[in-house]
C-alpha cells in the first residue's frame, strides 16, 4: 500500500472522527496527570477510592483482543499502559476508537487506576476522545528509522521512533546546565551579544554575509562573540559567558557544522596558568555532574579525567607525532612540501604557523586520547592572544581529549598598540587571499585604548564537548536540526 492510499484511509477516519466529536484537533485539554506522574504515584492512587484521572498522549501501540483493546500512550515523559473495554464505555464509542485510531494518533482517556494480573499499572478507561489524528504512519516501530541523512532531516520522526536520540538530547540539555551552574558558581554572569554584526572577528574562518535593507549596510553572521565579550571586560563586568549560536561559512563533514553552538568565557585579572587550573576544574565539574563518572569511552578509547592534565608544547607535539624533529627551522616551502607528503590540502595564502596548524590538526591531534593541554602556539594563528614571555609563541592553551579539539584559551592581548598590528597583519594576509584573515576592528580598538584588565579567556565547541561525553561521531546527531543540502526532487539520499 503506497503511502497516499495509507493517508487517504486516515483522511476518512479524520472525517468520521470529526463528525463524532466535533473536532479531532480540540482547543482545550483536559489532563490531570503526566503519564510519568501515573507511574511513579500509582501506589498512592490506588489508595484513593473512586479516583478519576485523565491522561493524554501519542499511541504507541494496539493490542486488541475481542470486547477488550489494550493500548501504551506516551506523552513524552513515558508510558502508560490503557485499557478499553467495550462494556464499560458502550458498543458506540469502542466501535468508534477500534474503527478509526492508528498508532501515531493522540488521544485523551480519561478513568481509573488498576493493577492487572502481570502487576502493570493500567488505567481502565470510563472515556477517551482525539486530540490530533496522525495523517502519516510512523516508522516501524521495531526498526525505526535508520536512513542517517533522512534522520536529520526528518528529526520530528527521529525522535518519535529512536529512543537513542532522545537520550542524546536528553544528555546534551544536561551537559549545558552542567556548564551554566559551574560558571554561575564561579561568579560567572551570562550575557547575550550580537549574531549580526558590521564586521566579523574573534576568530579565524570565513564569514556567512547579508545586507540590512534599511541600514543600507552589508552585515556579517558573528563567528564568534570574542570581541565584544571582551568589551563587556573593559564595561567593568569582570566574569562573563555567552552560549550561543556561531555561524562560519566553510565545509559540512563529521566534525564540522557551518552554524554550531559554543560557550566563550572570559575571567579579568587570570591568566593563561590560572586560566588552565580552572579549565581543569570546569571538566571535572561538568563531565562528573552530566554524566556520573570520570572513564569515558570515545570511538573505542578509554579516556580518564583526572587531574593534571598532561602538558605539550605546540612544536614539541608535531616532533613527536609528526615525525618533524627540525620543525622550529623548517621554511614555510618545506612544510608545504612536508603537508603534501602527509597527504594535507592547504591553499596557496598560508603562513608557517597556518601551516604547522594543519600538520598539528592531521597528525597530532588523533594521538592526544587522554586530557592534554597544547600550549605555546604560533603568534601569526593566535592574533588575539598575549605573547608568552620570550614573545615568540603566544600565550594560549589548547585542550584535546578523544583526539577532538574540546577548548581553545588564551591570555587575553590587552595591549590596543599591539592589537592593532596585529589586525593591520591580518588584514595584509587577507588582501593577499586568505579569506580567513581579519580585518581592523576600530570599534574594538577604541574599547581597549580605556584599558582592558589582564584577562583569560576561553571557548568550548558545545556540539563537540557533546560528541565527546555521548560518544557520537558525527557532530549533526548532537544537533536537533543540522543544515543539509537541499534535497531535489527525485533524488536519493547522499549525505552520511
Amino acid at each position: 500500500m503506497s503511502l497516499d492510499d495509507i493517508r487517504n484511509i486516515r483522511f476518512a477516519k479524520l472525517q468520521r472522527l470529526t463528525e463524532r466529536f466535533g473536532s479531532a484537533y480540540p482547543s482545550e485539554v483536559a489532563r490531570t496527570h503526566t503519564t510519568a506522574e501515573v507511574r511513579d504515584t500509582f501506589k498512592a492512587l490506588l489508595k484513593k477510592k473512586r479516583l478519576t484521572l485523565t491522561v493524554a498522549g501519542r499511541v504507541r501501540a494496539i493490542r486488541g483482543h475481542g470486547g477488550a483493546t489494550f493500548l501504551d500512550i506516551d506523552d513524552g515523559s513515558g508510558k502508560l499502559q490503557i485499557y478499553l473495554k467495550k462494556d464499560d464505555i458502550g458498543d458506540e464509542s469502542y466501535g468508534a476508537f477500534i474503527d478509526n485510531i492508528d498508532v501515531g494518533d493522540v488521544v485523551e482517556i480519561t478513568g481509573s487506576p488498576f493493577l492487572t494480573k502481570r502487576k502493570e499499572p493500567t488505567v481502565l478507561a470510563s472515556n477517551w476522545r482525539p486530540l490530533a489524528k496522525a495523517l502519516l504512519p510512523l516508522p516501524d516501530s521495531w526498526a525505526g528509522l535508520q536512513d542517517m541523512e533522512e534522520r536529520f532531516r526528518t528529526r520530528a520522526l527521529d525522535l518519535l521512533t529512536n529512543e537513542e536520540t532522545r537520550a542524546r538530547f536528553k544528555a546534551r540539555r544536561d551537559i549545558i546546565s552542567a556548564m551554566r551552574t559551574f560558571l554561575e558558581h564561579e561568579g560567572f554572569e551570562e550575557v547575550e551579544t550580537p549574531i549580526l554584526q558590521p564586521l566579523y572577528g574573534g576568530a579565524l574562518a570565513r564569514p556567512f554575509e547579508t545586507f540590512h535593507n534599511a541600514l543600507e549596510e552589508k552585515l556579517y553572521l558573528r563567528i564568534a562573540p570574542e570581541l565584544y565579550l571582551k568589551r563587556l571586560i573593559v564595561g567593568g563586568m569582570p566574569r562573563v559567558f555567552e552560549i550561543g549560536k556561531n555561524f562560519r561559512n566553510e565545509g559540512i563533514d563529521v566534525s564540522h557544522s557551518p552554524e554550531f553552538t559554543e560557550l566563550e568565557g572570559y575571567m579579568a585579572y587570570e591568566d593563561r596558568h590560572s586560566l588552565e587550573m580552572f579549565l581543569e576544574r570546569f571538566v571535572l565539574a561538568v563531565v562528573k555532574q552530566s554524566v556520573g563518572k570520570l572513564v569515558l569511552s570515545f570511538d573505542g578509547k578509554e579516556i580518564k579525567i583526572k587531574k593534571p592534565f598532561k602538558r605539550i608544547k605546540f612544536m614539541d607535539a608535531i616532533k613527536e607525532y609528526a615525525l618533524l624533529p627540525g620543525v622550529e627551522s623548517m621554511s614555510v616551502d618545506d612544510l608545504r612540501s612536508a603537508t603534501e607528503r602527509l597527504g594535507i590540502q592547504v591553499g596557496r595564502a598560508m603562513t608557517k604557523g597556518k601551516l604547522l596548524d594543519e600538520i598539528f590538526k592531521k597528525s597530532v591531534r588523533k594521538h592526544l586520547v587522554s586530557p592534554t593541554f597544547i600550549t605555546h602556539h604560533p603568534l601569526d594563528i593566535s592574533p588575539l592572544a598575549k605573547a608568552a614571555p620570550g614573545g615568540q609563541y603566544a600565550d594560549r592553551v589548547q585542550l584535546i581529549m578523544g583526539g577532538q579539539e574540546v577548548m581553545n584559551a588564551y591570555a587575553e592581548l590587552n595591549d590596543p598598540i599591539e592589537q592593532r598590528k596585529r589586525f593591520e597583519s591580518q588584514e595584509d594576509l587577507r588582501a593577499s587571499g586568505d579569506m580567513e584573515a581579519v580585518g581592523v576592528d576600530e570599534s574594538y580598538l577604541e574599547s581597549m585604548e580605556y584599558g582592558m584588565p589582564p584577562t583569560a579567556g576561553f571557548g568550548i565547541g558545545v556540539d563537540r564537548f557533546v560528541q565527546l561525553l555521548t560518544d557520537t561521531h558525527n557532530v549533526r546527531e548532537v544537533i536537533l536540526f543540522p543544515l543539509l543540502r537541499t534535497k531535489k526532487e527525485g533524488e536519493e539520499a547522499q549525505e552520511k
